[in-house]
């Protein structure tokens, strides 16, 4: 009867024994991310990027970037890795340490639309990374041709709903922002019309001015200095709300076109696994910096607009929309992977 009594209790002193190592081991990793996040940071902080220096999002690392490094008390340091669409930093990012220092600043394209187009993408988009915070949109403008008489969006509308295939649009390559805006625009609108794929702004605006094309839609920044000197119409802006750059351009959703609030974003992710103290403290800072009026405009003059999250959960949200919208989107297009 005792060598069974004392058997329970050995029993029982060694589940008190591994419990309390469990507890131990517990207690002293929460202490040890606790311990980091309040010394972070340390050290300098890289900011990868997937596009050529000079690029907007190149440029909007470094005007973050800058205003981070003195609040944060160390360097921030902007790393250009352009390839594959900006996903080649994206890559890099996803086995980096997730200690917070090193991080990087994305475009839309590289987490919702190259995941859907491209076979050799090494990420998950939406299981690799921690979102840290939005930083801006980049807001589209729908132009036309000066000699088509499509000055307005109503009598494009009017004129592509009773002439089927007619009319021909420019985008700036195949699965690009541009090309998929036209067709969420053509699947809300019921228009039809031809694409014709281009290798960049340059090329498919400059058909679109001398008439061989009959629109686009691209980037603000690019096509409002044609709309400024006349050789193009302003018909519609993408996003929501009116551009700063130029209010007086209607948006697509005033004119009826119902949900429609697109563009290109940008924002800050770090590799999944990163302490949440420490994503907080980057989104904290990220937004201080957004809030100077200096910074803002400095952004705006590039042609994004300042926007800021709420909360990392609520980036993620955008996020995860975005990959869902423009998933769908490829598939309705036919778009294989290449």
């Amino acid at each position: 009867m005792k060598s069974i009594q004392c058997a329970g209790a050995a029993r029982t002193v060694r589940r008190f024994i591994k419990s309390l190592a469990i507890t131990t081991l517990m207690s002293a990793s929460v202490m040890s991310v606790t311990t980091q996040a309040a010394d972070y940071p340390d050290k300098p902080i890289s900011v990868l990027v997937g596009f050529p220096p000079g690029t907007s999002t190149d440029s909007v690392a470094r005007i973050i970037g800058e205003r981070l490094s003195k609040e944060l008390g160390q360097p921030v340091i902007v790393k250009n890795r352009p390839g594959v669409g900006g996903s080649l930093a994206l890559g890099e990012l996803a086995r980096m340490k997730p200690d917070g220092y090193t991080i990087a600043l994305s475009a839309s394209g590289p987490l919702g639309i190259n995941p859907h187009l491209l076979k050799n993408i090494n990420y998950d988009a939406l299981k690799d990374f921690a979102p840290i915070g939005q930083t801006s949109w980049l807001p589209f403008l729908l132009v036309t041709n000066k000699t088509k008489g499509l000055d307005s969006f109503p009598k494009l509308l009017e004129y592509a709903r009773a002439n089927p295939d007619k009319l021909t649009y420019a985008s700036i390559g195949l699965g690009t922002t541009s090309h998929l805006l036209m067709e969420m625009l053509l699947d809300k609108t019921g228009m039809k019309m031809v694409h014709v794929p281009y290798t960049g702004s340059s090329q498919s605006q400059a058909d679109v001015i001398g008439g061989n094309v009959d629109m686009t839609i691209d980037t603000l920044v690019t096509t409002l200095p044609h709309v400024k000197s006349g050789r193009l119409n302003g018909i519609a802006v993408s996003t929501s709300d009116r551009a700063n750059l130029d209010p007086s351009i209607p948006t697509l959703q005033e004119q009826g076109v119902p949900d429609y609030n697109m563009g290109a974003w940008l924002g800050f992710v770090a590799p999944q696994g990163t302490p949440a103290a420490i994503i907080q403290r980057l989104h904290d800072e990220v937004n201080r910096a957004l809030k100077d009026p200096e910074i803002a405009q400095r952004l705006e003059a590039l042609g994004t607009q300042v926007v800021m999250s709420p909360s990392p959960a609520v980036f993620n949200d955008l996020i995860v929309k975005n990959y869902d919208t423009w998933g769908r989107l490829i598939k309705q297009a036919g778009i294989e992977q290449k």
